[in-house]
């Protein structure tokens, strides 16, 4: 059953699909909704007319109440995922994307959760696909998604070697109101992106500013952030400020496992990099 289970996995382009299918179809209902109220009073009997028009309001509400259950099994997703248990997860998701609602929002809250899937399972290209269907609609429709869906790219596409698409990301989050979360994510991608062009200066400046807000991150992330600083000072000759970040981000997070994340990290700790031993 497990094998089956993963045999027919639900792609990104099958997910866009469906999803983009039954907006279609719930715009349709919606414009079809006032001509089939005022047609109710136009045909039959008095009877009649009243028993039509309560026969279209109740479709219509039991399928925004159908909606609702479906959105509440679905949020269950992302504890889910941070849990690591993907499995369950996917079968969440794959029944709130095949499931129809005539609202937009039900449609594209589990497209956001399967883009969160398949970033926790490093499936960048389904990624970064799903994350730019959710932002070409319009900002009502994923009003709470966007900011989130643009990290998302941004870390995706830095993961895929596209520096010039992550760099349009990032400038587009910059024009944005963030959360605190949403900036401390956004100025760990600054960084990464950073490293990779080679803008050490840039990442140095404001150093005690960004460590601060390093420590408010998640463990792995402060890791990374204050490694990335650590490169950034060993490369413009500061190994004083190099030696202190490097060793504050190895108290986090094992050396290797960062190295493992980053190679270009390996220049921080040459003894403890991979082939090291037999170097």
């Amino acid at each position: 059953m497990m094998e089956l289970g993963l045999n027919t996995m639900l792609t990104a382009e099958a997910a866009i699909h469906r999803t983009r299918r039954d907006l279609t179809l719930g715009l349709a209902l919606k414009a079809l909704l006032p001509l089939a109220v005022v047609g109710c009073f136009l045909v039959g009997p008095e009877s009649l007319r009243l028993a039509m028009l309560f026969g279209v309001i109740g479709g219509w509400v039991a399928l925004g109440l159908s909606s609702v259950r479906r959105a509440q099994l679905a949020a269950i997703s992302p504890g889910l995922i941070a849990a690591g248990r993907f499995e369950e997860a996917e079968q969440q998701i794959d029944e709130a994307i095949r499931s129809f609602s005539p609202f937009s929002s039900a449609k594209l809250r589990p497209l956001h959760h399967l883009a969160l899937l398949r970033h926790a399972q490093r499936r960048w290209r389904e990624t970064a696909l799903l994350c730019r269907e959710l932002l070409g609609h319009r900002a009502g429709a994923v009003k709470g998604l966007s900011n989130p869906a643009r990290l998302i790219l941004t870390d995706a596409l830095l993961e895929m070697g596209d520096v010039r698409g992550a760099y349009d990301a990032i400038a587009s989050l910059y024009r944005e109101r963030l959360s605190l979360g949403e900036v401390l994510h956004l100025m760990l991608l600054q960084l990464d992106y950073s490293a990779r062009i080679g803008a050490w200066k840039s990442m140095f400046e404001n150093l005690m500013n960004k460590v601060q807000l390093a420590e408010l991150m998640p463990t792995e992330a402060a890791a990374r952030a204050q490694a990335l600083l650590a490169l950034a000072a060993m490369r413009l000759g500061r190994d004083d400020w190099a030696r202190w970040l490097s060793d504050r981000a190895r108290l986090l997070v094992d050396a290797r496992q960062l190295m493992e994340q980053r190679p270009l990290l390996c220049e921080l700790w040459k003894s403890d990099a991979p082939g090291a031993e037999q170097g």
